[in-house]
Parts: C-alpha cells; sequence; structure tokens
C-alpha cells in the first residue's frame, strides 16, 4: 500500500458503530430483512439447529488433562475439539441473540459463554505455546481470532451485553493482544510469509480499531498490523497464487479481507489495501482452484473438497467486477462446517452476503507462474473433468514433498488424487514429518528412483521447461531431477499432455529418465482414493478406477469387488506391459480429523533398466 502517515490519519478514525456493519446503523432492519429473505433460509435452519443442540448441552470443561496432552503425547485434537465447541457456543448465541432480540434464553446462553471464554486460562492452543509454557503474553492465532470476535461482539451488542461482561471483554483482549503486541520482544508471526501473520496480525489490528481509544496507541499499533501485512502479500506469488492451497487461502486471505475492510472504512478510504494490485490478483485464486463440483487442486495441507465462505465470496466478487468471479451459490459453506468455529467469517456470511452468485464457476485453464501450477476445469454437457499439476519446490510453506503431483477428477470426484491435510500432531510437525504418506512423496502420484524418495528443501526445485494452455490442449514440461538427491539420476523430465476436445478429455503423461549409472529399480506411482483393478482393454492391459458409487466392495477386510454396478463410468490407465509390470497395494493414513482413512498406490516398475528410460501413461475417461 502506498506510503501513508498513520499519524495524520488516525486522529479522524471515530469510534467503531453500527454503521461499519448496517445500511445507516440499523441492525434491527437487517436481521428483519435476513429472517424474511429466501436467501438465508438454509442458514437459518443451521444455525437453528445448533442452537436446540447446544442449549441441552453444559459448557463443555478446558480441563488441564486436556491441555497437558499436547505435552505428554503430542495429540491435539483431544484439546480442540472442546475449544472449537465452546468457540461453536459463542458464534451460535451471538448470532441468534442479533436475529431473535426479544430471547432471553439466547441472551442468557450466550452470556455464559462469553463469560467461561473470559475465564480460559489462555486463549491459545496447547500446541502454540512456548517451550516454557508460560502463559503470559502468549498470542497465537486462536486467541488473536478470540479478542478479535469478543471485541466486535461488544461493538454490536452495546448495552444489550451487561456492563459488566462489555468490560470483561475489554480487559481481556487488552491484557491478552494487546498489551503483549505493543510490549517486549516482536512475535514469530510478524515477519511471516504465510497465513499467521495475516490471522494474528489482522484480528489484532481489527480488535484495535473497534477498541482503543487512543490514537497515538492506535497508530503504533496499526504501524505493526501494516507492516505484517506486507510480509504476508510477500509471501503470496505475483501470480495470486497461495502455495498453502484454498484452505489456507480463505483463511489468511480471509483475515487479511475482514481486517482490510475495516480499516478502509474506519479511515474514510485513507487506508486501502485493495487499490493494489496484487490484492486484486490473490482474490481471484479462489475461482481458479475448483476442479468441478466442491472438488480443489489440494497440494499441501489443503482438503480435497471445499465450499466457499459466500460472504467473503461475495464481498471480494462486488469489490473486482469482472475479475473476480462470483460465487455458485450451490457452494456456499454450511454454518456448522468450519470445525474451528470462526467468528468473523460466520458473521460476514449474513452481513456481505449478496446476489453476486452464479449457476457455477467458468470453464477454463490457468497456470500461475510463480507457483508453476497448472489447473483446468473442462465442461462437457452436463460433466466437468479437472486436471491439475505441480513444480515448484519442496520447502513451501505447510510443505508436501510432491514436485511433478497431479490430479484428475470428473464431476467432484477425484481418480488420481492427493491425501492433502493429515492430523496435525507434534510429530507431524517434527522431524518425522515426511514419514506421514500424507506429506512424503509415497503419498504423491510421483516416482520412486532407485529405492529415493523426494528430498525436502529449497534445493528439491522443479525448472520449468515449457508450459502451454489453448482452446484444444494444455502442455506443461517439468525438469524434476533435482528431487531425487544422492542418487544415479541425471535428469528427469515429466511432461503433460491435457487434451481438451472431443467426448471426454484425456491425459498423456510421459516420463524421461536419464542416469549416470544404471539404478537398481524405478516405480512409476500413482495414488488414488479408490479400489483399483486390472483389466484387459482390447486385448490389453490397463488400470481401471470405478466411480465412486458404481461398484460394491467386498466385507470390511476384503479387497475384491464383488459387483460392478455401472461400467460406463471410470477412469483407465493404459501403459505398454513391455516396458512397466504393474503392482496394486492398499495403505491407510490418519486424515485431518484423526479418522483411518484408504488410500492406493497404483505402482508400475520398469522392468529393463538402463542409462535412460522413456515411460508413457495414458489416463483415459471412460
Amino acid at each position: 500500500m502506498e506510503s501513508t502517515n498513520l499519524a495524520e490519519i488516525t486522529p479522524k478514525i471515530p469510534k467503531a458503530g453500527l454503521e461499519l456493519y448496517y445500511a445507516d446503523g440499523n441492525a434491527e432492519a437487517f436481521w428483519q430483512y435476513v429472517k424474511e429473505s429466501t436467501a438465508f433460509r438454509s442458514d437459518l435452519e443451521e444455525i437453528r439447529s445448533e442452537g436446540e443442540r447446544l442449549l441441552t448441552l453444559p459448557i463443555p470443561e478446558l480441563s488441564y488433562s486436556l491441555f497437558s496432552l499436547f505435552r505428554t503425547q503430542g495429540t491435539r485434537l483431544e484439546y480442540e475439539r472442546v475449544y472449537f465447541e465452546r468457540r461453536r457456543r459463542l458464534n451460535t448465541f451471538a448470532l441468534l441473540t442479533l436475529l431473535e432480540p426479544e430471547s432471553k434464553e439466547y441472551e442468557s446462553a450466550l452470556c455464559e459463554i462469553v463469560w467461561a471464554i473470559c475465564g480460559e486460562q489462555t486463549w491459545c492452543l496447547p500446541a502454540h505455546v512456548n517451550g516454557t509454557y508460560s502463559l503470559e503474553g502468549a498470542i497465537d492465532l486462536f486467541s488473536s481470532e478470540t479478542g478479535f470476535a469478543l471485541a466486535e461482539l461488544n461493538v454490536l451488542l452495546g448495552d444489550r451485553l451487561p456492563k459488566f461482561l462489555r468490560v470483561l471483554i475489554a480487559d481481556r483482549v487488552e491484557e491478552r493482544l494487546f498489551r503483549p503486541y505493543l510490549g517486549g520482544e516482536s512475535f514469530f508471526w510478524e515477519t511471516i510469509n504465510n497465513n499467521w501473520a495475516a490471522v494474528c496480525s489482522g484480528s489484532i489490528g481489527a480488535a484495535a480499531l473497534l477498541q482503543i481509544e487512543d490514537k497515538a496507541r492506535l497508530a503504533a499499533l496499526l504501524s505493526k498490523v501494516q507492516n505484517t501485512m506486507l510480509y504476508y502479500l510477500n509471501g503470496l506469488g505475483d501470480d495470486g497464487g497461495c502455495l498453502e492451497g484454498l484452505g489456507y487461502w480463505n483463511y489468511g486471505f480471509g483475515y487479511f479481507t475482514y481486517y482490510a475492510d475495516l480499516l478502509k472504512r474506519m479511515s474514510g478510504g485513507a487506508l486501502n489495501w485493495f487499490r493494489e494490485p496484487k490484492v486484486k490478483r490473490i482474490a481471484a485464486f479462489q475461482q481458479k482452484s475448483f476442479l468441478g463440483k466442491d472438488a480443489v487442486a489440494n497440494f499441501s495441507d489443503t482438503l480435497p473438497r471445499s465450499n466457499v465462505q459466500i460472504g467473503l465470496s461475495c464481498y471480494l466478487a462486488e469489490l473486482y467486477p469482472g475479475e473476480v468471479a462470483a460465487p455458485p451459490a450451490y457452494l456456499r459453506a454450511d454454518f456448522r462446517e468450519d470445525h474451528c468455529s470462526r467468528w468473523a467469517p460466520a458473521f460476514r456470511n449474513f452481513i456481505w452476503r449478496s446476489a453476486a452468485v452464479s449457476a457455477d464457476w467458468d470453464a477454463g485453464s490457468f497456470y500461475l507462474p510463480d507457483a508453476q501450477w497448472m489447473i483446468s476445469r473442462v465442461q462437457q454437457g452436463e460433466t466437468v473433468f479437472g486436471f491439475a499439476a505441480k513444480g515448484g519446490h519442496n520447502d513451501e510453506p505447510h510443505n508436501h514433498n510432491d514436485l511433478g503431483q497431479f490430479l484428475l477428477a470428473r464431476d467432484g470426484e477425484f481418480y488420481l488424487a492427493d491425501l492433502g491435510s493429515g492430523e496435525y500432531t507434534r510429530k507431524y510437525f517434527g522431524t518425522e514429518r515426511y514419514s506421514f504418506d500424507c506429506n512424503g512423496s509415497q503419498g504423491h502420484s510421483v516416482p520412486v528412483i532407485d529405492g529415493v524418495l523426494q528430498s525436502e528443501g529449497r534445493a528439491a526445485a522443479a525448472k520449468v521447461l515449457a508450459v502451454e494452455t489453448g482452446e484444444e490442449e494444455d502442455r506443461i514440461s517439468l525438469e524434476l531431477a533435482a528431487a531425487y538427491a544422492g542418487g544415479k539420476l541425471s535428469s528427469f523430465k515429466r511432461h503433460f499432455v491435457w487434451s481438451k476436445g472431443g467426448s471426454r478429455p484425456r491425459l498423456k503423461l510421459e516420463d524421461e529418465f536419464a542416469f549416470a549409472s544404471a539404478p537398481g529399480s524405478v516405480t512409476e506411482r500413482f495414488v488414488t482414493r479408490i479400489q483399483p483393478e486390472l483389466v484387459l482393454m482390447d486385448g490389453r492391459q490397463a488400470v481401471r478406477l470405478h466411480a465412486p458409487g458404481t461398484y460394491e466392495q467386498a466385507e470390511a477386510g476384503g479387497s475384491e469387488v464383488v459387483q460392478v454396478l455401472d461400467d460406463r463410468l471410470g477412469l483407465l490407465i493404459h501403459y505398454d506391459s513391455k516396458l512397466v509390470e504393474p503392482e496394486l497395494t492398499s495403505h491407510v493414513f490418519r486424515d485431518h480429523f484423526g479418522k483411518e482413512a484408504a488410500w492406493y498406490a497404483v505402482d508400475f516398475k520398469v522392468k529393463a533398466l538402463g542409462l535412460h528410460a522413456n515411460i508413457e501413461f495414458k489416463f483415459q475417461f471412460i
């Protein structure tokens, strides 16, 4: 953002009021409109259903035994489930109190959870408390989010909250956010290039705009926030791509936007991040990420399926008309979907909802040169096909060792998949990170060369040899030898040709290997969540992946397909049986929610090994 004198502008920032959120500051008229509008019918059903559920339950306790589990056994989910359930109560009863101002039951439930959250020993998660386990002055993602939420509720509800609770909120936000942020040493996230910078600084900045009345102090705090936002933006490419994936785009860029919106409004437009061309390019990342329905290019620690925060998406589409696409209405995220129960997006799904919605994303092919991602969405009749491939390097935020990884999807179902994010534990972010299948190259559609997996680190980087997007074909060629350290490999070129014409798109993959001396083994691996089978097609061997839901499997523990319900839908992998020998194996990993999930490796072992090998595969949708 252009250089601006905060000391001159900050004194002109008014006290926060309801006009920040509602036309003419009329909250009553807005919430009456919400209750009468068919556009919000599903939202209201979800929130009221949650309210009924939560009214029957006591507030769960954040006990010492739960807090200590991360220290003693390295697991996080036990504490976090309770922590986020408490935030779910806060969101639900806050929204219901806004919707039903006459309800004393909702108002009482809200006061109880505000009191409970203000009484927590810390708003940080155990995994984010420093090694000395000192809680004083600790600020993480969730403590900053909590402070922002409470400060905003203080503005939104005003005198509807008891004076004692209003003072308590202000005191807690001051002591847990502003005082440590403005005093003492800097936090690591102030100069980091990922979502932490945007979420922590954005939440603190937003809370400060809503609560701090001392203008000199506010200017000092905003100066720090503005500087950290530059670090966040510098971590994203000029192409607007988010290497952490769409999930973290929603998170990091979402909180950037929530802060930037309040800053723009309260400064009368004098402080406006949205004028930055790069911010506009980042805003367009979401529409490029989808591969059909809710399937997304989920490289890195991102879930394979995503809905949209409809408020954020509508806001950006209206802010950048013609350049940021309006979101499809069917992709609206359910209120209950956010397992972290974040207030800022949940509230803005109401106040930022607009008519800026579409039937679906348009088809298109996109290449992000900084990320080295190619993403293509192809519409054939009523069917949407998706292809994505990546280069990049193996020191990316939330890194996976995955150079050359690619995805194939049809109507939102993945045939070649990325496992995405596993269960977050101490080991997951420690020295054992790449022993987890979802993080190491063993769990990606890339080769194992002479028994060597891909290495982590910035030196393990792809080189783009050629790239082209066109009406009929998309092509990308990568040199990937740098990913395989210490072996006999001299060169590994991977060529993708995505043909979009005809009745169905098809992919040709060609791998060219060159070695300094003959290797002992080369295994081409393709990863799928669909149980594969060997078949004969026109007298030639192939691997078939049936469309999900078109086949039945044997009882638990069995591996054979006992009945094919529909032979017409699926994916065939064609190969030269003279050059490679297939092997199908099943595996299990723990997903992001701590559940065991199956995945399958379709391996092709190269038969004749010399100094050179050229292996070709064709992927045909049927």
